[in-house]
């Protein structure tokens, strides 16, 4: 390059940087620019239980808590994490790596002692940001990130339903959303999905019916279908009309899929829903907490040609719903005692002040805890969306 020409941006280099080598970009742009002296990217399993380092073969180096300990709280609090070192001339820095609301991992950075000052600070953390949709990107060229979040091998049904997904989080001025799956490596039927537009958001939670592939197999076609339906602009009780006999005409009626479908007025507030099985939606609104009773309706593909009718509710800023699966609310412990709305109800309690990532969490931690040593033998799917709604003048809240 011409010593004339203006240097190209950090984010302009790493785009251009090959998918594997995003890293070591990231490691020369940041020694380059800041003094960096070690750059480690932290990317969280599949069970969001620990924070896996890339490198090269296997991939993966040891792990480190995604809850406790510097870069752990970096991730949850999705707040700068600054750690004071053995050598007083550096510091690390832990830095959240998110992709609109989506939290991939931790960036953890040895910096010299005087690199720590609050501007340097946010610069690193936009660097971090910028890597972050690199490393989203790079996904469908390489599959080295995603081999370093493994702990183990996932199932052939699990591949197929983490490939499926939108991601585990999502964030608007209007709304943020945060989601999880267990067995994550093993998942088979659950599936959660979402698409924002100017002025909506469409959000689903579908319980596919059977195990492992089969499941799998099933709710690949429900989720198909629905977001086929979407994008040709059909209307919205129609989408799962359309979907529900995809689902019939493969099956026969032997398989079928539960699906919850919210579709969100951002200016209004106003949700409609239909209500096609098992998935159960409550509502936090202050203190209180409410199941949204809905309409049952016939779970996708049980009869052909069902009709579907949509119906409407109102959510208001700050409130909270939560939507679970059957493995969540219909899941025994080894003594025969139903997960149930108390214990859920408990652990919403607790969590209503953390963000909605770590709300979905806790209650399929919860969920575990209350199976005990057996471990979940259904898939369990958590997807907890605050709301904050656009005021009088259309403007977003959170904006």
């Amino acid at each position: 390059m011409n010593a004339s020409e203006p240097r190209p941006s950090a984010e302009a280099q790493l785009r251009a940087a090959p998918p594997h080598a995003l890293v070591a970009t990231a490691g020369r742009l940041l020694a380059e620019r800041f003094g960096v002296l070690n750059v480690t990217l932290l990317l969280a399993d599949y069970g969001l239980r620990f924070l896996q380092p890339v490198t090269h073969l296997p991939h993966t180096g040891d792990p480190v808590s995604a809850h406790d300990g510097p870069a752990g709280t970096a991730f949850t609090t999705q707040n700068p994490v600054l750690e004071v070192t053995a050598d007083p001339a550096t510091q690390m820095v832990h830095l959240p790596i998110t992709v609109r609301g989506d939290r991939l991992g931790v960036l953890s950075l040895r910096v010299p002692d005087t690199s720590t000052d609050p501007g340097t600070v946010l610069q690193l953390g936009d660097f971090a940001t910028a890597l972050g949709h690199e490393v989203a990107t790079a996904g469908r060229d390489t599959d080295l990130y995603l081999q370093a979040r493994r702990t183990r091998r996932l199932t052939l049904a699990a591949e197929m339903q983490w490939q499926l997904l939108p991601g585990r989080g999502c964030a608007r001025d209007e709304y943020v959303i945060g989601a999880h799956l267990e067995p994550a490596y093993a998942i088979g039927g659950d599936n959660f999905d979402w698409s924002t537009s100017a002025d909506h958001l469409t959000l689903t939670v579908t319980d596919g019916m059977g195990e492992g592939i089969d499941a799998a197999l099933l709710t690949s076609l429900a989720v198909g279908a629905l977001r086929n339906a979407r994008r040709a602009s059909i209307g919205f009780a129609d989408q799962a009309c359309l979907a529900d006999q995809a689902i019939y005409s493969q099956y026969g009626g032997k398989m079928y899929a539960s699906t919850l479908l919210l579709r969100f007025d951002l200016g209004t507030g106003t949700v409609c829903a239909v209500d096609a099985g098992s998935p159960r939606l409550y509502r936090q609104r202050g203190t209180t907490i409410e199941r949204v009773e809905l309409e049952a309706q016939l779970p996708l593909g049980m009869f052909e040609e069902t009709l579907y009718e949509e119906q409407t509710f109102q959510v208001e800023a700050g409130d909270r719903l939560v939507a679970i699966s059957t493995g969540v609310h219909g899941t025994r412990s080894a003594t025969g005692e139903v997960f149930g709305e108390g214990v859920l109800r408990q652990i919403l309690s607790a969590t209503r002040q953390t963000s909605p990532h770590e709300a979905a969490r806790a209650v399929v931690a919860g969920l575990i805890e209350h199976v005990g040593s057996e471990g979940l033998v259904s898939d369990a799917a958590v997807v907890c969306l605050d709301w904050a709604g656009r005021d009088a003048g259309g403007t977003p809240r959170r904006g």
